[in-house]
């Protein structure tokens, strides 16, 4: 297993669609996809299914798979030479450093598909729906940008609500079963590795989409205080 990531690490350094730790990239993503089209990202996207499924569906944007795991991110970056699926590319660096990456308002929409729920109150700041990830995505999200979070965690989920409430979010969306509605949306259809195994064992997949306010106030502390006061209660 360690000579096949060590395969694959060495592989994507050489794919055209994979960049790693890049330096040049602020506000040139139009360069790499040689157009002007809309940019969606999705966030921690392991296998990349999200990515490659969106780019299929939604030729007319460009979409990039951003992850550390750079062994995870060669199986979808490899099927998108394989299609040759010329409007997704992967990036692979850490999440908090988007903005390293991104220019002000460049990103119009941004996928949080099964991310880990980091479900112990100590790691709560570590939930790609933590405000101080809201606050990433809000330097690069266009000002009428949407946020997706796709998970079968209803801690996530129900925390992502709270989020919502206490940080002025504006929820466009909202279910707590996606298969249970009688009509769902292509992208909602997409599965990734992460939903087949259902690790949450909750038998439902939960959705939000939102919007970022102006503003993504600081009041932190006080979400602190709310989860450990639930906690012990």
């Amino acid at each position: 297993m360690a000579q096949k990531k060590l395969e694959r690490f060495a592989a994507i350094k050489k794919f055209p669609n994979v960049l790693e730790y890049p330096l040049d990239i602020l506000g040139n993503w139009n360069t790499f996809f040689s157009n002007e089209n809309p940019l969606v990202l999705e966030l921690a996207c392991g296998r990349g299914e999200y990515t490659v499924a969106m780019a299929g569906l939604f030729p007319y944007q460009n979409f990039i798979g951003v992850d550390i795991k750079g062994n995870r991110m060669y199986i979808g970056a490899k099927k998108c030479l394989a299609g040759n699926i010329n409007n997704a590319g992967f990036l692979r660096t850490q999440i908090e450093k988007l903005p390293d990456y991104f220019t002000k308002s460049e990103v119009d929409e941004i996928w949080i598909t099964f991310p880990d729920p980091q479900l112990r109150i100590s790691k709560a700041k570590k939930r790609l729906t933590h405000p101080r990830f809201l606050r990433l995505y809000q330097q690069i999200l266009k000002p009428d940008g949407f946020v997706h979070l796709k998970t079968d965690s209803p801690e996530l989920y129900l925390f992502t609500k709270k989020v919502a409430s206490l940080y002025d979010l504006t929820i466009l969306e909202d279910t707590d079963n996606i298969y249970a509605q009688d009509y769902i949306k292509e992208e909602l259809k997409i599965k990734t590795h992460y939903e087949s195994l259902d690790i949450a064992q909750s038998k439902k997949i939960h959705y939000l989409k939102f919007t970022l306010p102006t503003i993504v106030k600081n009041v932190d502390d006080q979400l602190q205080q709310i989860l450990i006061h639930e906690e012990k209660n």
